[in-house]
């Protein structure tokens, strides 16, 4: 044996991870350091830590917090931390630390301010927290990457967070958003240690782009590739393309308050005029991934079998959009009272086959006599506009797995008032009824029934109109091993990645 292979089997068998930087690629830009913002990188990068985690089959397991048990009447819930947790700045974990990060975060806007908190509190190793009502899905929602605990020492005197001191694997080298982020192992991290001591994180919003660093060896790593790419990449050895069905859709965010939309005919006409098998063929290259419902296969008890799917009918779309009162003018676009039926489909190219899928409906929508044109801005333009009521449609990629739970994507999507990737301009109060009763009901088997009445409620009314399900295409440079693909995003296992010797 060489001295050299002698060396790295040593290196194996102590758990020292080597020096040679690990070059990750992906379209997701580091929009600011506070968690609310960017927490989801942090969290993917294992550089911070919920207290509850979810493995890829979307089972919670530990996090920080190594257990969790309720009281009887489910108003009392105990998160006992992991013992000799420390943060990078070598502080200890405390349950008084996460307590304190918990009632911040429930003070704030995020998923966890929807929980029912009615106090938190530290006793002991315990993060105790009292709820004013029974709320079953409370471990999923600890998932959410705006729960991660952070050091005190993050915090400045402003009291904002001005770095990110995790208690992750990996810890913060130099952060420039919005585009970089070094990462290197921390020797605070009582784990098994990284297999590879440093990554090099680089956000590229061009699919193109990513795919030849990919094709070039520029990139050990990228992360969601472009259909197109990975058919190329495919037939490339040196690389090893992995793709997983995640529970994303791509939707039509309508805004049901406007005169366009309001009439549910006009939002079942719109459905009914995509051509959603044509463009996951020719866009994505997988007809399976016509979304015939809102929540994909992916999220189990989430979809449906037995209900009708939406497929398209262009004589049933026309037909709905005259008797909704819309007629074809002399250039062929529909009118009513004398206002065209004209829009701005707004998407954003951070997810870069939105801007094609917009661009194969704004035609679909042309054929029934509809003027969409399309514009292609920033990811922030969405919510930006749902709050100042300019959103007309947009045309946005929705996770599903933010809580595991996807009780909590629709929890905060459709509540009274929408959300930023969720309803405009449209609740419903039999669908809210059904959702509380939900999420104080832990038997899968109670839940069933509520669930399907949820699904066919939004299946009628469409206040989000589903386009496509969504796929993660991986591609790895075959120099790496120990890679595996989350389905749920949450967290990408990069401390398992080791270099091939």
């Amino acid at each position: 044996m060489k001295l050299v292979s002698i060396a790295v089997a040593v290196l194996a068998m102590t758990g020292v991870a080597t020096a040679k930087p690990l070059k990750v690629v992906g379209p997701w830009e580091i929009a600011g350091i506070d968690p609310a913002q960017s927490g989801f990188v942090f969290s993917r990068m294992q550089v911070a830590e919920t207290l509850v985690s979810v493995d890829s089959a979307g089972n919670l397991i530990a996090g920080l917090a190594a257990f969790w048990s309720t009281s009887e009447d489910g108003l009392t819930w105990r998160f006992r931390l992991r013992d000799g947790a420390r943060f990078h700045d070598g502080s200890a974990v405390t349950a008084a630390i996460a307590a304190e990060t918990l009632r911040k975060v429930h003070g704030g806007a995020g998923v966890f301010s929807q929980v029912p908190v009615a106090g938190v509190e530290a006793d002991g190793q315990d993060v105790v927290l009292r709820l004013s009502k029974p709320f079953a899905a409370l471990p999923a929602y600890l998932v959410n990457f705006t729960t991660i605990i952070l050091a005190p020492s993050s915090v400045g005197a402003s009291g904002k967070v001005e770095r990110i001191v995790g208690s992750g694997p990996y810890r913060v080298k130099s952060l420039t958003p919005p585009l970089n982020m070094q990462l290197e192992a921390a020797a605070e991290w009582t784990g098994m240690k990284p297999g590879i001591a440093e990554i090099d994180y680089q956000a590229v919003g061009q699919g193109e782009i990513r795919a030849l660093m990919a094709e070039s060896g520029e990139a050990d790593l990228v992360f969601s590739m472009l259909p197109v790419s990975v058919e190329r990449l495919k037939r490339n050895q040196n690389l090893d393309v992995r793709i997983a069905t995640i529970p994303r859709t791509r939707s039509l965010k309508v805004n049901a308050a406007s005169p366009l939309f309001s009439d549910v005919r006009v939002r079942r006409a719109i459905s009914a005029a995509l051509d959603r098998e044509g463009t996951t063929r020719v866009i994505l290259r997988n007809a399976d991934l016509a979304a015939t419902q809102l929540f994909p296969k992916a999220l189990a008890g989430w979809n449906d079998p037995e209900l009708p799917p939406l497929k398209r009918d262009l004589a049933a779309a026309k037909a709905l959009l005259a008797e909704a009162g819309w007629t074809p003018g002399a250039d062929g676009i529909l009118q009513k009272d004398g206002r065209p039926f004209s829009f701005t489909l707004l998407t954003y190219a951070s997810w870069p086959e939105l801007p094609p899928i917009a661009t194969a409906i704004q035609a679909q929508l042309k054929q029934v006599g509809i003027d969409a044109k399309v514009s292609v801005g920033n990811s922030s333009e969405i919510p930006a506009r749902h709050k100042d009521g300019t959103l007309e449609m947009g045309l946005v990629s929705r996770l599903y797995s933010i809580v595991p739970d996807a009780i909590g994507t629709l929890r905060d999507d459709y509540k009274s008032g929408g959300s930023d990737w969720g309803a405009t301009g449209w609740s419903n109060d039999e669908l809210n009824a059904l959702v509380e009763t939900m999420a104080q009901t832990s038997d899968p088997a109670a839940r069933a029934p509520m669930q399907k009445r949820a699904i066919a409620i939004l299946q009628s009314e469409l206040p989000s109109i589903p386009v496509t399900w969504s796929e993660l295409a991986i591609a790895a440079n075959k120099r790496v091993t120990g890679l595996r693909i989350d389905p749920l995003e949450v967290n990408y296992g990069l401390a398992s990645v080791r270099w091939v010797q």
